[in-house]
């Protein structure tokens, strides 16, 4: 290559981007540390632990949870870093619509932190600037004045030529130096390559056929004096090519015919300007094909702006439109609970959520309404709670005690199916997970400890029915069907609606049982049992759904011994109390609907139930 012409190239940008063992591009160090974000207005600043690697920011909540993966992540090649004016901790950074706004321990942090995201961005840049055909290309004269393509001239100094002039920024053809020409621009390049190539391979082709000629007529003239000479062939001499003649001089055999109007070309300038040629046509190309990437890219935002305008319109109409159908019917049959119901799962919850709460507002207010007033109700004698009874249903009843006490009271704790839903203070409440035909039927166990009352209070103020209305606050109404003894009725109830949901009636049998201990040393158990039966007088309706029950109220009463010579008083007793419910809704609520209101209703009846006991119980006689 000559002294005139300067010629560099490299390879692919992969090939420009050198790692380390690790991966990394080598000449980028990482940051990591704790900056503060900004989350939205409800929580503010919140530090969050940012990576800075290969040319990425991210971040994540903390730094133990960098393997479960970023919570967000910004590319920085064309993201624009911005110190805040006032804040001399701050710095925003912004990539097209997505900012984010960080804030520093300290300005010196700061300073690092843009310091090293500058870093990153200027050496990422300046990688994909060596990543096409780099170098400096000088072939002097100017076209004008090379005479290139005349049949007459085409030596080095003409094939020199300048595609300076054809180029215009082809001396560092990277994507930077390509920034703001046109497209027009490039092709009227590409136009210029092509008449340099042309001229070249016409003036090429003349000289080619020029040899031709010549050779052609290098032997016509061989043949001749071949044919002339043939009878007096003069004596070869050891100079070989030559002969002597008549005269006694020596002349050459076959002369070098050079043909009119051909002129030597320097091929190896023809080579070095062909090579340049070529490169500057691909090096354009490769700028007109980003020039129209980018062009192709403006349009799909264009349009991806338009379709996303679109899809917020139609998704803005369709909302409208079931807003419109919801206030037109919301609570016609279409919105019940039902196998076609038009309400989702979410909306389902959402309703029965809010009615709760209301039902709940309005039994505050009355709560202590209640409490005050003062109900009687005769307590049976111990003795009558130890039989078994003679009714009709007695045998079932003695067989749902027995369930109870032999598998109710066994610990959960270590059986898996059983899980812990909600856990406050001294109660813990625990759910399998059953369904059968698309019908929760999860099975519910939860244990308690309540001071100050006995087994057997408990158990009073659950099965009376003369104090129903005080503590469940779910009954619309009820009454007893049957009195089958004294320790054992049939009641109908029905529940308060909740709506979408149906309303639900329910028929049960309600029975009370003192289980004396068989060990001196352990405590008696208070039992009642509520499970469905069916009676005549209390037939199923279609305006309830009719549910299915089994559940026990299981209390055991521990006296710690008083101190000294002190009367046993409300502060020496516990009980210790197992609530079991297996409830069978039927209907069509949604199963997640189910789980969660039994999650939020349960332990709240609980706790309602036994704060009743000790506000009623409180200051009165103990009844063991």
């Amino acid at each position: 290559m000559s002294d005139n012409q300067s010629w560099n190239s490299s390879g692919s940008e992969e090939d420009a981007e050198p790692r380390d063992e690790s991966g990394h591009l080598v000449g980028m160090v990482d940051l990591s540390g704790v900056l503060s974000k900004w989350t939205n207005y409800i929580h503010g600043w919140q530090d969050r632990w940012v990576v800075l690697k290969n040319n990425t920011l991210s971040y994540y909540k903390s730094q133990d949870e960098t393997e479960y993966g970023c919570r967000g992540s910004l590319c920085l090649s064309k993201a624009v870093i911005t110190p805040h004016e006032f804040d001399e901790c701050r710095l925003d950074i912004s990539v097209n619509d997505s900012v984010w706004y960080l804030r520093a321990q300290d300005p010196e942090h700061r300073h690092q932190w843009i310091d090293s995201v500058e870093l990153h961005r200027t050496i990422r840049e300046g990688r994909r600037e060596k990543g096409g055909i780099q170098g400096t290309i000088f072939i002097p004269p100017p076209l004008a004045d090379s005479g290139y393509g005349s049949e007459s001239s085409l030596r080095r100094h003409g094939s020199m030529l300048s595609l300076t002039s054809a180029t215009s920024g082809f001396s560092a053809t990277s994507t930077s130096s390509f920034k703001g020409h046109s497209l027009r621009e490039k092709l009227a390049e590409m136009e210029t390559f092509r008449d340099i190539l042309c001229r070249q391979v016409d003036t090429l082709q003349k000289y080619f056929d020029g040899c031709s000629d010549a050779v052609s007529k290098d032997e016509l003239q061989r043949d001749k004096i071949v044919e002339d000479d043939e009878d007096d062939f003069p004596n070869t001499r050891t100079d070989g090519e030559f002969l002597h003649n008549n005269h006694g001089s020596k002349e050459k055999l076959f002369q070098t015919v050079s043909p009119k109007g051909i002129n030597g070309i320097d091929f190896k300038g023809e080579a070095i300007t062909f090579k340049a040629t070529t490169a500057g046509i691909l090096a354009t190309l490769s700028h007109c094909i980003d020039l129209m990437v980018k062009r192709e890219d403006s349009w799909q935002k264009r349009v991806d702006k338009e379709m996303e305008k679109r899809r917020r319109i139609e998704d803005g109409y369709k909302s409208a439109l079931n807003e419109l159908k919801k206030k037109s019917h919301f609570g016609g049959p279409d919105y019940e609970e039902g196998p076609n119901s038009l309400i989702n799962e979410d909306e389902f919850f959402d309703a029965v959520e809010a009615a709760l709460d209301r039902q709940d507002k309005i039994e505050e207010q009355s709560h202590t309404e209640k409490i005050r007033i003062q109900r009687h109700s005769p307590v049976p004698p111990g003795d009558v709670y130890s039989s078994i009874g003679t009714h009709r249903f007695s045998n079932k009843v003695e067989e749902m005690v027995q369930n109870h006490m032999t598998y109710s009271l066994q610990d959960v704790g270590g059986d898996a199916n059983w899980q812990l839903v909600v856990e406050e203070g001294e109660m813990k409440v625990y759910r399998r997970e059953v369904e059968e035909n698309g019908i929760v039927l999860d099975p519910l166990k939860a244990t308690h400890s309540v001071k100050g009352v006995t087994g057997h209070e408990v158990c009073h103020y659950f099965w009376d029915t003369t104090y129903r209305n005080d503590w469940e606050t779910t009954i619309e109404n009820f009454n007893v069907v049957e009195t089958l003894s004294a320790n054992a009725t049939i009641v109908y109830q029905t529940h308060k609606r909740v709506w979408p949901a149906s309303q639900r009636d329910v028929l049960y049998l309600s029975a009370m049982r003192k289980i004396l201990a068989n060990n001196e040393n352990d405590p008696d158990t208070w039992l009642v049992c509520n499970f469905s039966v069916d009676h005549d007088d209390a037939q199923p309706s279609s305006r309830c759904v009719r549910a299915k029950i089994n559940i026990g109220m299981i209390c055991q009463t521990l006296v710690s011994p008083p101190e000294g010579d002190k009367e046993i008083s409300r502060d020496n007793i516990l009980c210790k109390i197992t609530y079991v419910a297996n409830v069978n809704p039927g209907g069509w609520a949604p199963a997640s609907v189910l789980r969660a209101v039994a999650k939020r209703e349960y332990p709240k009846f609980l706790k309602r139930f036994t704060s009743y006991v000790q506000e009623k119980t409180a200051g009165k006689p103990i009844l063991f």
